[in-house]
């Protein structure tokens, strides 16, 4: 448990007592403890652990590795807050369609969406903030204008940008209602089968006509790791992928291309539903962990290829949703991008 940010002596400090059975190190413990809303990583914690910021009774903790007890309390202090106005950008932009409401982007990877601690600055909405000034809805806050939903940082593909209130409210009713249509384009490790055994025996697993692969699981922070999703049967909030295989590589399945949409909008939600069904993201280090691409039945180059793919391969390639304010059935793709192209050549051109 913790409590809230407090001032003491001019500084920003937050109180926070490890649970029950906490993680065999000081750095982990406080990452599992301290509340979300900190964002406070454990890259982070630890340099504060090492410039003395931590302290238990009063005497500052400089050991990242140092144990701890269950109910143990320690202080962070914390270093001021910046401004949390979105400063604009000189950043390039793709706007894949836009009118006085609203604007459709086509995100490349490694763009974090919105500012936040540990990335103020080159972020999409530096960018949106030079490109429409303005222009952009203030129902997210003076930090996030015009977002309506997020992808990850090194998800390529498409998002909606609102630039009136209305646009906001009426889209986000429509997220609420999952009535926004959202596919993805991935490369997994393997390939899921209905003919699969191990899947048919696994909880929240289903196959549906087409041979399509519908994992209904509830989910929700990882019980130590607070920057992952875990995915739970009790308590979470409900979430449902469907996965269609387009293209498998190698014989038997090394990896293949597959076609994700969301019923509901979780984080990390396909990324922790296909870990979880076995078939993890290539190139996807928190959920796929160490785990390599077979090379036997792939042309030579294309397991490294796969191994050495430096994000999840994962790209948001349709978005469908009414317009808020016309009521148009407005629709948009976005074409694979040249490293996810790239890594597809690199496979071959597969079956299927």
């Amino acid at each position: 448990m913790s409590t809230p940010f407090e001032p003491e002596d001019g500084d920003a400090v937050l109180t926070v007592e490890v649970g029950e059975a906490p993680p065999d190190r000081l750095d982990r413990a406080l990452a599992a403890a301290v509340p979300e809303a900190a964002a406070l990583s454990r890259t982070r914690l630890a340099r504060m652990i090492a410039a003395g910021d931590v302290t238990c009774d009063g005497v500052p903790v400089a050991d990242p590795k140092a144990r701890v007890r269950p109910g143990q309390v320690f202080v962070l202090r914390l270093a001021p807050p910046e401004a949390a106005e979105a400063r604009p950008e000189a950043i390039p932009l793709t706007v894949v369609w836009e009118d006085a409401d609203l604007a459709v982007i086509d995100k490349p990877a490694g763009m974090v969406v919105h500012p936040a601690p540990g990335s103020p600055s080159g972020t999409l909405v530096n960018a949106l903030v030079h490109h429409f000034g303005a222009g952009l809805s203030g129902t997210g806050g003076a930090a996030r204008p015009g977002i309506v939903h997020r992808i990850d940082k090194d998800t390529s593909g498409l998002l909606v940008v609102a630039k009136s209130d209305r646009a906001h409210h009426g889209l986000a009713r429509q997220f609420e209602a999952h009535s926004v249509t959202r596919r993805y384009l991935a490369v997994v490790h393997g390939a899921p089968s209905a003919a699969d055994p191990r899947l048919r025996g696994l909880r929240g697993i289903a196959f549906e006509p087409g041979g399509i692969l519908r994992i209904a699981t509830n989910l929700a922070r990882h019980r130590t790791d607070r920057q992952r999703q875990a995915v739970l049967f009790e308590g979470g909030r409900h979430a449902v992928t469907r996965v269609r295989p387009l293209r498998v590589f190698g014989v038997p399945p090394a990896a293949a291309l597959v076609e994700c949409w969301l019923e509901t909008g979780r984080t990390h939600q396909i990324r922790v539903h296909l870990s979880y069904a076995g078939h993890a993201l290539v190139g996807d280090g928190t959920y796929g962990g160490r785990r390599r691409v077979r090379a036997a039945g792939l042309p030579p180059g294309a397991a490294e290829a796969a191994d050495g793919f430096p994000r999840q391969a994962l790209h948001a390639a349709t978005l469908g949703f009414a317009h808020p304010a016309t009521g148009a059935e407005l629709a948009f793709e976005s074409p694979v991008p040249a490293d996810l192209a790239a890594l597809l050549g690199a496979l071959g051109p597969g079956s299927g």
